[in-house]
């Protein structure tokens, strides 16, 4: 039974395998750090990443190897020890931040501070049949396996939940000859992440792609025969209550919640995550957490005090890496950002800056050919833009937003007229 980290002493222990841990320990390394650094997994995965997970590795388009973020050559020249397949239970922390963590299969791993990047878990349906061979979520290695196993099976698939997350693998099961049905219980697809106008964007994106797309639409019960799955059956208004949707697979996607267990257990606030500064420092004053499983101040500039956000991105995971390393080098520097987002859902790509929710006004730009913009404004200043398949005007407002730069809505609604030419920045700037 092992009681160090790595040779040379307990160093830092970096839990969660995760973008956001291989983010900080990467960073660190980049930053001069010197000590030992452990990073820990529960799976048994080399480090990866996760986006591709419901498009491009779903559809063939590229392999396992792919994924992998750094060559084992990497961490060995980087004296960063990588850890598969270890479940951490336990922590016994003393008031410096150093202490003891106690694995599952009884292994235990010493360290000097310790960082969670333990990130998020899918949610589970809470309906009968939901535990039936064939229902299935998406967000680790093993289920992408299992998915990809399953589909040259299947025919008809049910997505439950009309997240990203939900409608990448709909469009990829689609591209791969599926018959699917998403049902997502609100009135809107991506309603929590995109404005209406977006959101009634992909809704016929999807359409017009052979995706039938049922709004407003809850599953009462996943319909099983023997221990197979056949259909999902609909709850809600009397013309769809009771209704069975034919399906040999169903793909769960309603969302995900942080893991904040082991926060809880060593007392760290949380607050729909673990909550954390600027700096990415818990409320310990030592721990740091990243990511997905992070309860951060808002990073968008001018944001009012006390407005928290929790961002589940590969740019905030990294982004939020490179803070916390900075705050465990003992250097100055907080988390002052723009957060932006990706989703590839088929042919469509699209590129969101800021965080939209607040709007009261809405500029949408119609380009040439599959280009479209909505911009959203709130008391006259821009916050947001939607961008599909428009990367100029992604580039323009993220750089617009990042420098306090104002973009005039009604210059805006122009489409032939250039963002970053209408972009009028701070004197100061």
């Amino acid at each position: 039974m092992g009681t160090e980290t790595s040779p040379g002493g307990p160093g830092l222990l970096i839990i969660g395998a995760s973008q956001a841990g291989v983010a900080l320990a990467t960073s660190l390394r980049a930053l001069g750090h010197d000590g030992a650094i452990t990073l820990l997994g529960d799976e048994d995965h080399r480090p990866y990443q996760r986006p591709a997970l419901s498009k491009e590795f779903l559809q063939d388009k590229v392999g396992k190897e792919s994924l992998i973020f750094r060559t084992a050559e990497y961490w060995a020249e980087h004296r960063i020890r990588v850890v598969q397949g270890e479940r951490i239970v336990r922590i016994d922390k003393r008031p410096d931040g150093s202490g003891i963590a106690f694995a599952r299969s009884g292994e235990v791993f010493t360290f000097d501070r310790l960082a969670l990047t333990v990130g998020a878990r899918a949610r589970r349906l809470g309906i009968p049949g939901a535990d039936l061979p064939g229902v299935l979520a998406l967000r680790q290695a093993d289920d992408a396996l299992e998915l990809k196993a399953r589909v040259p099976l299947v025919e008809d698939v049910v997505v439950i939940g009309g997240g990203f997350i939900g409608l990448e693998a709909a469009a990829s099961l689609a591209t791969l000859g599926k018959r699917v049905t998403v049902l997502e219980a609100g009135p809107h697809l991506v309603g929590r992440a995109v404005g209406t106008p977006t959101s009634e964007k992909l809704l016929q994106h999807h359409l017009r792609h052979g995706v039938e797309v049922l709004l407003n639409a809850t599953a009462a019960r996943i319909v099983g025969e023997g221990d197979r799955v056949v259909g999902v059956e609909l709850a809600g208004s009397a013309s769809r209550a009771g209704r069975v949707v034919r399906a040999d697979l169903v793909l769960v996607g309603v969302g995900v919640l942080p893991n904040t267990e082991l926060a809880e257990q060593l007392g760290l606030a949380v607050d729909d995550g673990i909550v954390v500064d600027e700096r990415a420092v818990c409320s310990d004053g030592v721990t740091v957490a990243v990511g997905d499983c992070a309860n951060l101040p808002n990073p968008v500039p001018g944001s009012q005090p006390g407005d928290r956000v929790r961002l589940e991105s590969v740019n905030n995971a990294v982004e939020q890496a490179k803070v916390a390393a900075y705050a465990i080098t003992g250097r100055d520097g907080e988390y002052a950002g723009i957060p932006w987002f990706w989703s590839n859902q088929g042919s469509l790509k699209l590129q969101i800056a800021g965080l939209s929710r607040g709007y009261d006004r809405v500029v949408v730009r119609e380009g040439e050919g599959t280009r479209w913009s909505a911009l959203y404004y709130r008391d006259g200043r821009l916050v947001a833009a939607d961008c599909i398949d428009h990367p100029l005007d992604f580039m323009a407002v993220k750089a617009a937003l990042a420098q306090g730069g104002r973009i005039d809505p009604d210059a805006a609604a122009d489409a032939t007229r250039s963002l970053k030419q209408l972009t009028r920045l701070p004197v100061s700037a």
